[in-house]
């Protein structure tokens, strides 16, 4: 199976960016399965039921969040009814949403799994034996896990790739908004990279308007964030995984968006 993984979805800029580019995107790199970070898509911060909405009518067939997701309080029933948005799983178990979803797809039973990073973010449990727990309760129910580690620092990230080698098909770092440079198929066949990029304007500061961020770190007074526009790219990784479940190759992937 083909996998396309798109790095944080910033702002309206990046939801039309990724709706213009993936017609493209599908006839140059073939995807199965099209699995999209939008925890950034509604004005930069949150997700709502139309932003959602916008990521699925684009192409997405999965939608995984992060630290943002409970930013718009109208998307909480959202969250619970639709089946293919997923927010951290070790976030308290009551709260809206679900940490996991498994659905068939090509005939291949597909579960992904999303996961917050606990240094310097605030979570429920660990990741690490979070994630223990799930795979425990997915044994037998799925061929090809997939794990979205929305995480701020690459140690926890890296730590998270070994931990999970040979037991999922690929970790796929997401929320610090650049790419990284260590895309690679990992021993046990886990394909892994410490952050996918975003989805959004390179004009700005990690898709924000760079003069207020500037301003920001030169007065250190608050400031209200507005999404940059211009020189919008998709980012994301590409991952191709064989019969056994696992990975055999994992592809980086940068382009701007196409012209409006």
């Amino acid at each position: 199976m083909r996998i396309l993984f798109i790095g944080d979805v910033v702002g309206g800029a990046g939801r039309r960016g990724l709706t213009r580019t993936m017609p493209a995107l599908r006839e140059n790199l073939r995807p199965d399965l099209v699995v999209v970070n939008g925890e950034n898509a509604a004005g930069g911060m949150g997700i709502t039921a139309k932003t959602a909405g916008q990521i699925f009518a684009a192409g997405a067939d999965v939608i995984t969040t992060g630290n943002h997701v409970y930013r718009h309080r109208e998307v909480y029933p959202y969250l619970d009814e639709t089946e293919r948005i997923v927010r951290p799983a070790n976030y308290p178990h009551a709260n809206p949403g679900r940490g996991h979803i498994v659905f068939e797809h090509q005939g291949t039973r597909v579960a992904v799994i999303n996961l917050s990073g606990a240094i310097g973010l605030e979570v429920a449990r660990s990741p690490f034996f979070e994630v223990d727990s799930l795979l425990d309760r997915l044994a037998g129910e799925a061929d090809l896990v997939l794990v979205d580690f929305h995480a701020e620092v690459t140690s926890e990230k890296v730590a998270m790739g070994w931990h999970l080698d040979g037991r999922v098909a690929a970790v796929c770092g997401t929320h610090t908004h650049v790419p990284t440079a260590d895309a690679r198929v990992l021993p046990g066949g886990t394909a892994y990279i410490s952050d996918l990029g975003m989805t959004g304007s390179r004009d700005g500061v990690l898709g924000v308007r760079r003069e207020i961020i500037l301003e920001k770190f030169l007065t250190q007074m608050p400031a209200r964030f507005e999404t940059a526009t211009e020189d919008v790219w998709v980012m994301g990784v590409l991952v191709e995984t064989g019969p056994d479940g696992l990975a055999s190759s994992i592809e980086q992937v940068m382009r701007p968006a196409e012209p409006e």
